[in-house]
């Protein structure tokens, strides 16, 4: 039985372009070019963060965003980012008695705005509140402290194989894969993306009759 659900952040619930296009523009590089090679090193199976190392050698992630803070430009995101599905996702998961978490990899900033956002959840955590980040299975076993549910009653949606799906399955979670944004296309046709998932879906709205058949044992 799923009894609970755990939704990863960005791609999943947060539709990222707009914030990487903030990071082209601070790196001062067209947009597209700085998509391209994020892409490809995505592509590539090799971390997200080495595209900033493309464009500016010895480049430190968390030194610019203090940066950008410091200039009035920090990271962020609101309500016009969301993905259109996610809001009625949430609160249909809930009305159906499903306890609803987030929990992905976020800066102690980023989980301030999820909250402000007010979303209908029983729990927005992230990897900064924890000392934790994903793909180390002490994530997922944070997200198991947090829920009221067993490991094996979990779902947590996410749009990578990697940092997602993977760890999740190792930490006894069922998995949900999301194939959106850039890892979530790019990893689509990996054998993992259909041989370890629980289920795929393009869109959030999906789950709410997956999970019931899921339930019902119609697997």
């Amino acid at each position: 039985m799923i009894r609970a659900v755990v939704f990863d952040v960005g791609e999943c619930l947060v539709n990222e372009t707009r914030e990487y296009g903030t990071w082209a523009d601070w790196l001062g590089v067209p947009r597209h070019t700085f998509a391209a090679v994020f892409g490809a090193v995505i592509a590539q199976g090799r971390d997200y963060r080495e595209t900033f190392q493309v464009f500016r050698p010895g480049f430190d992630l968390a030194e610019e965003r203090e940066r950008r803070a410091a200039a009035g430009k920090p990271e962020w995101f609101g309500e016009d980012d969301l993905y259109p599905d996610v809001r009625p996702t949430l609160s249909a998961l809930r009305e159906a008695g499903l306890w609803v978490g987030i929990a992905g990899n976020q800066t102690v900033r980023a989980g301030g705005l999820l909250r402000e956002l007010d979303l209908p959840t029983d729990l927005i955590a992230t990897s900064d509140d924890w000392g934790a980040s994903k793909p180390d299975i002490s994530f997922f076993e944070h997200v198991v402290e947090a829920a009221p549910v067993g490991a094996g009653e979990i779902l947590y949606v996410g749009d990578r194989l990697d940092n997602d799906i993977r760890p999740a399955v190792r930490a006894g979670l069922l998995t949900a894969l999301i194939r959106r944004g850039p890892w979530g296309t790019i990893q689509r046709h990996d054998p993992d993306a259909g041989a370890i998932t629980t289920m795929r879906i393009d869109s959030l709205t999906e789950l709410l009759e997956l999970i019931a058949k899921f339930n019902a044992g119609e697997r």
